[in-house]
């Protein structure tokens, strides 16, 4: 029967836990409390004292301003590569105790790894203890003993469920006391310690206990554990449940099913089957028909279904248990996913377990469809959790929004544990996966699973005994071994591929879009997934640090705007976020279509659609560490490349001459709810005021479901164009929402004549000099003479992740930043940031480290540096020297080039500085220029370390397998 609810989803979910409630004696409030900082509590029996302090829990140490003080010898949970902070002198500052700024991740309020001791006390009736009584703890960190009245209860390490704890006959009618220990050190089960599950990179190694807390209070017979697997061909759920009971038992089971978040409902039929209890390991098997109007749950209908079942001893009510899941399949079938038998694309992004306010993630339904919300409005339809877990919220939330999740066992096995090696670790993430296949195994949401993040060891064999163990225990997800880096290496019976390799946007060569990844994947038979794809850097947005109002505090963020400040840029910080960013936006973008362009390909994992705040800081994100917008990229302005349907162009290039045709192949990548039929393309050819200077349309008789399905081609004659224009392809599905642009730079191959006005040169000599002196226009190309800024390598992409983490490999810079609107460029179409001409310029062209120069010195086009080093750079700038005026570029511009875009920069240049425009704002000295080619820069790098991070020296002889 049909029924028209009027409830909302989180009503909804939060109907069972309601009911659970008045079985629920809740523990959370004031608890007395003491650090264990000797690890002398359990041998003086703590357990039997009074503890003296006092916390609230749910909650951390670090939010409640508990633990130690932060100091230069504090004691982190994290690697670190780059110890330039701890010796480099002009970092000193940071290190004063007043003025402790430390640059490689948030910090806490305070700190503390150790035992930490829990206690209060609380009230049983005498008919509490006829029923089957056990403590929650829904989340501690990490290792938890439990003591109840002065008796032991038990000891449990998880980080990826609840602890729970039977309190059997340790209680009384009364009061009673109870003592938990919390202990968050690494001891001998190692996952590492640069895991997201408890690292200081992240959410921090914090020690406490979060989310529900309390004893439950059930039958002395109640239903435990039951899973229930969907079966959408058959229309059927088969259940597997088990019954808690000491002794055999005939009771009778009853059990239904009803969709709860749609506009309309159905409710299947009653189910009543009697059963013979043997004891509580018997398990179960019963099925649930689902009907002929079975709803399915995907990305696009997330219905979803709760089924109740009641445990009768004859009529007699024993027990009631409610369990949400959906109808759904999610399979592999060659090289592409397959959701329900609709061929499916993973728009990923890494969730790296960053919770800025409070270091510990959010245990509420609600917090969670915030994020989850947020991140299907970029177009996304996939999570991967890197090695950690969330909690069952999460889950409940992304089954709402639609969400393909991947959570990780909570291990990272390198920089000091690893794999298949005989460690606790390797029994440890078997009992780990099990408890969340246990725990989280019904909701729709949980698509996929890996062990967890890049191992180190004997890898191979373990993590393909470990898919294999999976594969045939429960089908209802997919399995791989690990998500990893493109060196490590690949394990075969994987039914998916999470790996690095074919990634990247192909930069190092002038921009187009015509490659793909296919060779990079050609080897793999089952579905890739492209693991941490994007990792472009963008400058810090110092508006952020006033959000740290809770257990964190940005003092990186703080350390890096002194440091800009210090280096004259300080009011230069939005301008470089703005110009950086939209750089960074162009990277992804580039990318994304590069991946939707490839055959066979399966999908992508951003790492990340958020900042990333650790590991030297990791300005990866289009969103801030709070999921929240940073002024330059839009939630739609990204869809046009991450969304189900993405309109693509294979152009040989951005950069074209008058005398040119642009010959454009369009192609589509549609991965929507049903195969389209006569659709429209509709394209226009903008020029620089965004007119249409070409359009058409393309009419399509059907688009199917996948890759590289091709629309037609675009030909658009240049010969109409006089002048340099930047222009914007467009192309629109008409009557939809699908979209995509690009822009293109259209240049006159033959120019006129230069001026005599203007002395060229390329380096400072006396008839420079006297040039100058008599009051005449130099224009200096100091192009592969640089010395004083030579170390800093720039490309057109940004910064990969960080220079800090990545011990300053190349690129150095963010792009550039300018004013488009200077007369030097009025030949020359340009933004204010780097945009696709730029790469003819800029991809390995030397910058001058200006930082002899006057504070006030501002350069015609400006490198952005990394935030680690906030060195002042120029590429072009104009000064008034002597009674000359001089403009000097170390980009090769010259008349004789062959380069279309050099040539017409320089030609841009010239008639500027030809005209009576041509007043520069600044004076120098000529020997403060000759400097650049003759002096070193005073400001260099210097990690004072030895080590490197594995993923730059991936450790050959382990992956060597026995």
């Amino acid at each position: 029967m049909y029924r028209y609810l009027f409830f909302i989803p989180l009503f909804l979910l939060t109907v069972s836990n309601l009911q659970a409630q008045e079985n629920f004696l809740d523990l959370s409030g004031t608890w007395r409390f003491a650090l264990d900082r000797m690890d002398k509590g359990i041998k003086e029996k703590w357990f039997y004292q009074n503890l003296e302090g006092n916390v609230k829990l749910p909650g951390s140490l670090i939010e409640q301003n508990i633990g130690d003080d932060i100091t230069l010898e504090t004691q982190w949970t994290g690697s670190i590569y780059d110890s330039s902070f701890y010796y480099h002198p002009r970092l000193e500052k940071y290190r004063q105790t007043d003025n402790l700024k430390i640059p490689f991740w948030l910090s806490p309020l305070k700190h503390y790894v150790g035992p930490a001791w829990y206690q209060r006390d609380f009230q049983l009736s005498a008919a509490d203890l006829k029923q089957h009584l056990k403590l929650f703890l829904e989340q501690p960190h990490t290792e938890t003993m439990v003591w109840v009245n002065g008796h032991l209860v038990g000891t449990q390490n998880s980080m990826v469920v609840a602890h729970q704890f039977e309190l059997l006959d340790l209680v009384k009618a009364g009061k009673n006391t109870m003592t938990i220990r919390v202990d968050n050190r690494i001891k001998e089960i190692n996952v590492g310690p640069d895991s997201h599950s408890l690292t200081d990179h992240t959410q921090g190694n914090w020690n406490g206990i979060i989310g529900r807390i309390g004893v439950e209070k059930r039958s002395k017979i109640h239903l435990d554990d039951i899973q229930l697997y969907p079966d959408i061909h058959q229309k059927t759920a088969a259940i597997r449940l088990n019954v808690y009971t000491n002794q055999p038992k005939k009771l009778r089971i009853q059990y239904m099913a009803e969709s709860f978040n749609t506009n309309s409902t159905y409710t299947t039929a009653i189910h009543s089957k009697l059963l013979q209890i043997e004891s509580k390991t018997d398990t179960v098997d019963l099925e649930l028909a689902l009907g002929e109007d079975m709803l399915l749950w995907d990305e696009f209908n997330p219905n979803l279904y709760r089924a109740t079942f009641r445990l009768y001893d004859g009529e007699q009510l024993l027990d009631e248990r409610k369990v949400t899941f959906g109808m759904r399949e999610f399979k592999a079938d060659g090289r592409y996913f397959y959701v329900n038998g609709r061929k499916t694309f993973l728009r990923g992004t890494c969730d790296n377990a960053v919770f800025p306010l409070t270091g510990y993630p959010d245990m509420d339904v609600e917090g969670w469809l915030k994020i989850f919300r947020k991140i299907k409005s970029y177009g996304l339809n996939h999570v991967r959790y890197h090695s950690w877990c969330p909690p069952e919220a999460a889950f409940q939330a992304a089954d709402v929004v639609g969400m393909y999740l991947q959570p990780e066992g909570p291990s990272w096995a390198n920089h000091g544990s690893s794999l298949g090696q005989g460690r606790p670790i390797d029994r440890f993430i078997y009992d780990e996966t099990n408890r969340m296949a246990q725990q989280y195994g019904n909701y729709a949401s949980f698509c996929m699973m890996a062990y967890g993040n890049e191992p180190r060891g004997n890898q191979v064999p373990y993590l393909m005994a470990f898919v294999n163990y999976w594969k045939a225990k429960d089908s209802r997800r997919l399995y791989t071994g690990a998500s990893v880096g493109g060196s490590w290496p690949v394990i075969p019976n994987n039914e998916f591929m999470v790996r690095a390799g074919a990634r990247g946007v192909d930069w190092d060569r002038r921009p187009q879009s015509e490659s793909d990844f296919s060779d990079k994947i050609a080897q793999f038979e089952v579905p890739f997934v492209a693991h941490e794809l994007g990792q472009h850097c963008v400058f810090p947005n110092f508006e952020e640090i006033k959000k740290y109002t809770g257990a964190y505090r940005a003092k990186n963020f703080e350390l890096f705007q002194e440091d800009l400040n210090d280096h004259h840029m300080g009011d230069q910080a939005n301008t470089f976020l703005h110009a950086s960013g939209k750089l960074q936006a162009l990277a992804y973008k580039h990318e994304m279509e590069r991946a939707f362009r490839t055959p066979n390909y399966g999908g992508f994992q951003l790492l990340s659609l958020n900042d990333y705040s650790g590991q030297g800081t990791a300005l990866v994100g289009l969103l801030d560490a709070f999921w929240e917008e940073k002024g330059y990229l839009t939630a739609d302005e990204f869809k046009k490349a991450c969304d189900t349907t993405v309109l693509l162009i294979r152009a040989p290039k951005f950069v074209f001459d008058h005398t040119e045709v642009m010959r454009l192949p369009v192609e589509i990548a549609h991965f929507g709810r049903q195969e389209l039929d006569k659709q429209v393309l509709h394209w226009r050819l903008l020029n620089t005021e965004r007119k249409a200077y070409k359009e058409g349309k393309i009419t399509i008789d059907r688009l199917e479901l996948g890759l590289n399905q091709q629309l037609g081609e675009i030909d658009i004659a240049l010969d109409g164009m006089e002048t340099a224009g930047e222009m914007k392809l467009e192309l629109q599905l008409e009557g939809t929402s699908v979209r995509n642009d690009w822009d293109f730079y259209i240049y006159p191959k033959e120019l006129p004549q230069q001026t005599k006005e203007v002395y060229y040169a390329t380096a400072i000599d006396d008839t420079v000099r006297q040039v100058l002196e008599q009051g005449g226009k130099v224009f200096l190309n100091l192009a592969g003479t640089i010395t004083q800024g030579k170390e800093i390598v720039q490309h057109f992409r940004p910064v990969f992740w960080n220079t800090s983490w990545f011990k300053m490999r190349p690129p150095h810079t963010l792009g550039i930043t300018l004013d488009e609107t200077h007369l030097a460029f009025s030949s020359f179409p340009t933004q204010r940031y780097s945009t696709m001409q730029w790469w003819d310029v800029l991809h390995k062209t030397q910058v001058m480290h200006i930082e002899d120069f006057p504070a006030a010195f501002r350069p015609l086009v400006q490198p952005i540096d990394t935030w680690f080093m906030n060195r002042r750079l120029a590429l072009i700038f104009e000064a008034e020297v002597g009674n000359g005026r001089i403009l000097v570029s170390s980009a090769d511009l010259s008349e004789q080039t062959d380069n279309l875009v050099r040539r017409n920069l320089y030609h841009s240049l010239v008639n500027y500085m030809a005209s009576s425009s041509f007043q520069p704002a600044h004076r120098l000295e000529l020997d403060v220029i000759d400097g650049l080619t003759k002096k070193e820069s005073k400001l260099t790098f210097d990690t004072y370390t030895v080590s490197s991070p594995d993923e730059l020296k991936p450790n050959l002889n382990e992956m060597i397998q026995q």
